[in-house]
């Protein structure tokens, strides 16, 4: 005689192993979608560099005047950067990156029809809305995974491709460029857009962490005016010789009126975007100063420096730039892309800012071997690019996006990753200023090359050495299991 099995016990294999694989299926959704939307971001930082020229000429102007559109547009990117990630907090985190794509899509295709160069600069600032993307991207990650080692792999993943697409990019700009005009560039990173909004809206929960709080408008304003003036005035440094020095003191009295405005609002605001508690906090001080002093040391030393030395044809190897990019940039954002997800997964172990220090240490030494041995032996030039690739693209850069969400406020997590947003754009701004400027001037021969590199290690040092006042985060992997 058979006896059926108790009513309880049939349900558990019916209903319950259906759960892990929807969990994971829902991850991998969210993480395609994710990675959309940093690619669609990217594309408008990266895939243009190799083709001012060609839009100079499609457009009847000159490089200098095109370059005033990728001005135009980093400097839109640090100041929308600001607030979206703390506006995000409160109107929901999928709608500010709908916003943020869609936007971006309409300046896309307002560039691809711009008629002149005004419209293209125009169409550019539009599209410096994307600039909040990827520090929104990790705050949705670290809402959803709450498993730190697995946060912590997915979190370099999708930093990576700040880094660049693995190194193909800028070859796709110039390939589509020189194929089809530097208008098919804008169609490709709309129709990106255009998916990656589709996938956005599918499959992004939406989250309001601080629902219901009032946005600080005033706040706003008085801190974009303070970084609008800064910017000015490394884009106004950047000039070299023919900048005007009155012009750089004057903006950079503004920018100080502007910040101690800023400040004074922020202690009468009953609902401040930043309180000056968190201000005097070395989280957000120490933090966002280790990110302007590493991007200044390190991202116009390789972009800049090191592609200029390899393609001058007297005192250096005199490369063309399309194999010049082949040898050094691309294999550099390539080991950045490799790097980054096991960065993330070591940050967890053995903490994230053991990491980055590791990253700056390395970035020292990389760049100290470029300009004592990479501006006499090719060889040693493109090893210590790819070493850089490894522990400033794969390491610090990683860490440095990373900090800036683990480090925030549960009450305000959108701050310190908006304000990181902006310090990645001042520190790559002074970098172009400092940089080309002392290799121009210090020297002739290889001279002016080995000095500029020299400063950027040195500088990268001094990141290194602020690096040691950000506070060990609480609640990031190996540090929640010491404290």
């Amino acid at each position: 005689m058979t006896h059926p099995l108790p009513a309880k016990a049939m349900p558990k294999s019916s209903t319950a192993a259906p759960t892990v694989p929807a969990e994971k299926k829902g991850l991998i959704s969210l993480m395609v979608a994710l990675l959309a939307a940093c690619v669609a971001f990217q594309l408008n930082a990266s895939m243009l560099s190799p083709v001012l020229v060609v839009m100079a000429g499609d457009l009847n102007t000159s490089e200098v005047t095109v370059g005033l559109s990728q001005t135009a547009f980093f400097t839109s990117t640090a100041l929308f950067g600001l607030f979206l990630p703390r506006l995000s907090d409160i109107v929901g985190r999928r709608k500010i990156l709908v916003l943020m794509v869609g936007v971006m899509v309409l300046g896309s295709v307002l560039a691809a029809m711009a008629p002149n160069i005004t419209v293209l600069i125009i169409a550019r600032m539009i599209q410096g809305i994307s600039g909040a993307i990827v520090p929104v991207c990790l705050m949705v990650l670290r809402t959803k995974v709450k498993d730190a080692r697995q946060y912590g792999t997915l979190m370099g993943v999708v930093t990576a491709v700040n880094g660049g697409i693995a190194g193909i990019d800028a070859f796709a700009g110039g390939f589509l460029a020189s194929a089809f005009g530097f208008r098919s560039i804008f169609w490709v990173i709309a129709a990106v857009g255009v998916i990656a909004v589709v996938l956005v809206t599918r499959y992004v929960p939406d989250s309001k962490p601080s629902q219901g709080v009032r946005m600080d408008w005033w706040g706003v304003l008085a801190l974009a005016v303070t970084i609008l003036f800064l910017q000015t005035a490394v884009n106004e440094l950047g000039k070299g010789a023919a900048s005007n020095g009155m012009l750089v003191l004057s903006l950079l009295a503004g920018g100080i009126v502007s910040a101690v405005f800023f400040w004074k609002i922020e202690g009468a605001v009953r609902q401040p975007l930043a309180t000056p508690a968190l201000m005097k906090k070395r989280s957000t001080w120490a933090m966002l100063l280790t990110t302007t002093l590493t991007m200044t040391g390190v991202f116009a030393t390789v972009n800049g420096v090191v592609m200029s030395l390899a393609q001058n044809p007297d005192v250096g190897f005199g490369l063309k730039a399309d194999m010049a990019s082949l040898l050094l940039l691309t294999p550099y954002a390539l080991l950045g892309w490799i790097m980054g997800p096991f960065a993330g997964r070591l940050a967890s172990t053995l903490g994230y800012l053991t990491i980055l220090r590791i990253g700056l240490g390395g970035s020292t030494l990389g760049i100290v071997v470029l300009a004592l041995a990479g501006t006499q032996n090719l060889t040693f030039l493109i090893g210590g690019t790819l070493f850089l690739g490894v522990t400033y693209a794969g390491m610090a850069n990683i860490m440095l996006n990373g900090l800036g969400v683990v480090l925030s406020p549960a009450d305000n997590p959108g701050f310190l990753p908006g304000m990181n947003a902006a310090s990645f754009g001042l520190g790559a701004g002074l970098s172009f200023a400092i940089m080309p400027a002392l290799q121009a001037n210090a020297g002739s021969g290889a001279a002016g090359y080995v000095v500029a590199m020299l400063v950027g290690a040195g500088i990268t040092v001094a990141a290194l050495l602020m690096s040691l006042l950000i506070p060990r985060p609480t609640e990031a992997g190996v540090e929640v299991a010491r404290t």
